[in-house]
C-alpha cells in the first residue's frame, strides 16, 4: 500500500553524490548517477554519468564512465565513452581510453590514449561491466 518505488536513472540525472575534501575511500564506488570527488578515492569506480575529480581530489585505480572532467590526481586506467576533459591544473599517468579529448594547456598527461567511438559501456545493475562494439 505504501511501497516505496525505486528511482529510476531518469530520476538520478541532474543530482549529484559528492566526496570532500579531507575523506579518504578504500574501496569500489558504483553509481548511476553523476560524482564530484574533491577527497581521495583508492579503488575503482563505476558510473553510468559524470564523474568530476576536484583540484584536490585524487584517484588510484580504475574508472568506467560517461563523461570526466579532471582537475586532480589520476592514476590508473580510465574509460570514458563520451568527453574526458583535463583541466590545465591535472595530473594523468596511466593508461585512457575515451570517445573525445580535451586537454588544457599545462596539464601532466603521462597516459597512453586510446580514442574509441565504436565501443559503449553498458553498465548492468550488478555493477558489471560489458563491451559491445557497434561495428559488430
Amino acid at each position: 500500500m505504501f511501497d516505496k518505488k525505486q528511482k529510476s536513472y531518469t530520476d538520478l540525472l541532474g543530482k549529484t553524490n559528492r566526496i570532500v575534501e579531507g575523506t579518504t575511500i578504500k574501496g569500489d564506488i558504483i553509481s548511476q548517477a553523476d560524482f564530484r570527488l574533491d577527497g581521495n578515492l583508492i579503488g575503482n569506480f563505476q558510473s553510468g554519468g559524470k564523474i568530476v575529480i576536484g583540484p584536490a581530489g585524487s584517484v588510484t585505480g580504475d574508472i568506467v564512465c560517461k563523461n570526466a572532467d579532471i582537475e586532480g590526481k589520476f592514476d590508473g586506467k580510465i574509460q570514458v565513452t563520451e568527453v574526458l576533459n583535463v583541466k590545465s591544473k591535472a595530473s594523468i599517468h596511466g593508461e585512457v581510453t575515451t570517445g573525445k579529448l580535451s586537454v588544457e594547456p599545462g596539464a601532466d598527461f603521462s597516459a597512453s590514449c586510446t580514442m574509441k567511438t565504436n565501443v559503449k559501456n553498458l553498465i548492468q545493475n550488478d555493477g558489471q561491466q560489458s563491451q559491445q562494439k557497434k561495428s559488430e
